[in-house]
């Protein structure tokens, strides 16, 4: 039996492309394929929370 354990972010508020295990992380966790993920960090920027609402298609992105 061969057991497989994800890397989970150390920060789960920000995404860091630069890193393929959280980028994997990231891809399944939106349900997305990598090139969503960059297109969604290349305009909203690494915020999970900003790129989560905007893979789930939402109008508005909201900051704090």
């Amino acid at each position: 039996m061969s057991l497989s354990f994800d890397t989970v972010p150390a920060d789960r508020g920000r995404i860091d492309m630069s890193n393929p295990r959280e980028v994997s992380w990231w891809t399944k966790r939106f349900a997305c394929n990598e090139t969503q993920l960059r297109d969604a960090v290349e305009q909203v920027g690494p915020n999970a929370a900003q790129v989560e609402q905007l893979l789930d298609g939402q109008e508005y992105i909201l900051t704090v």
